[in-house]
């Protein structure tokens, strides 16, 4: 990727509301974060722009130090209770996010989420929203069936080609 086209990204991302932005091309990925601890005081926020080449081999992640954006604490996940079958996905079509953005369950915050767990789903069938660059793009369902497992959270970052549902088919 050239600078100048860098360069317009990081302009992007100043003059609008996302925090974050991530490109991959070519092998190599960048992305853009707005730093969440800046001074109130009219600075120019700061963006931080790691490149990384995805041909690498996955190493750990680099303890940050001085100002920027410090990873969120994760919480350890939930166990599922012990009268809680696993799901068997060897016969389970996979819906995956055809970009990279933001998942939403529901069209709005005080909205029921499209699917549940156990919910029938038909071909055309809204699943959730992708939101990218401020575009809502709605995923729908390629099949019908029975979802069997939402692989998401609500609100958070997706990457391209990430499964975000298993449907058991019909």
């Amino acid at each position: 990727m050239k600078t100048q086209e860098i360069r317009e990204l990081v302009k992007v991302v100043e003059q609008s509301e996302i925090d974050e932005l991530e490109v991959s091309r070519w092998g190599h990925r960048i992305r853009i974060t707005k730093n969440k601890n800046h001074v109130a005081n009219n600075q120019p926020q700061q963006i931080t722009i790691p490149a990384q080449n995805t041909q690498q081999t996955p190493q750990a992640p680099a303890q940050q130090s001085g100002p920027g954006p410090q990873p969120a604490e994760t919480k350890e996940p939930e166990q599922p209770a012990e009268t809680e079958e696993p799901v068997d996905t060897s016969d389970l079509e996979e819906v995956k996010s055809p970009i990279v953005g933001t998942f939403y369950r529901s069209p709005s915050p005080e909205s029921d989420p499209y699917v549940e767990v156990g919910d029938t789903v038909k071909p055309g069938q809204t699943l959730c929203i992708v939101e990218a660059m401020k575009i809502l793009n709605e995923i729908e369902c390629e099949a019908s069936g029975v979802i069997k497992e939402i692989l998401m959270e609500d609100a958070q970052p997706v990457e391209y080609n990430q499964t975000l549902f298993l449907i058991e088919p019909k």
